[in-house]
């Protein structure tokens, strides 16, 4: 191999290995809310939107993005990116004492905090989508404030 084809190909190895490699994608289910930190353009019903949530590994633990899409258009909207360095809780985190119902290791809770508005996503099983919470004791129990 010569030295510039090596060159190039340490060259695009380096920039894939920081951008992270995508783990897994999940799409906001229809039953729920949107997250807190999504606006919504006045005259908007969240029936015209959908939220994707794209996971990845990191040199430095973790990252996830979460994009708006019009659900009509499927063009996304609002993007945020966080990494799991900023946000120790973005971790997947379980309920002492897990309601019943549910597979096991779930469900299992990620705090989210984007522009100073935290949230708290729900996956319920092994699938690929999420939810939103409000329910009140989980909120309490992870020690996030309402």
């Amino acid at each position: 191999m010569s030295s510039s084809i090596y060159f190039k190909f340490i060259l695009i190895a380096m920039m894939f290995s920081l951008a992270g490699c995508l783990e897994s994608t999940f799409q906001l289910s229809d039953e729920s809310r949107l997250p807190k930190w999504f606006v919504v353009p006045e005259g908007k019903d969240r029936r015209d939107f959908t939220v994707r949530m794209e996971l990845y590994s990191t040199f430095s633990g973790g990252q996830a993005v979460f994009k708006l899409y019009n659900k009509n258009n499927f063009l996304y909207i609002q993007k945020y990116t966080v990494t799991s360095s900023e946000q120790p809780d973005m971790q997947s985190r379980q309920l002492k004492s897990p309601p019943k119902g549910f597979p096991k290791g779930y469900p299992r809770y990620k705090v989210i905090t984007i522009n100073n508005i935290t949230d708290i996503i729900e996956l319920r099983k092994m699938e690929p989508l999420f939810y939103m919470t409000d329910d009140p004791q989980i909120w309490q129990e992870l020690g996030v404030k309402q």
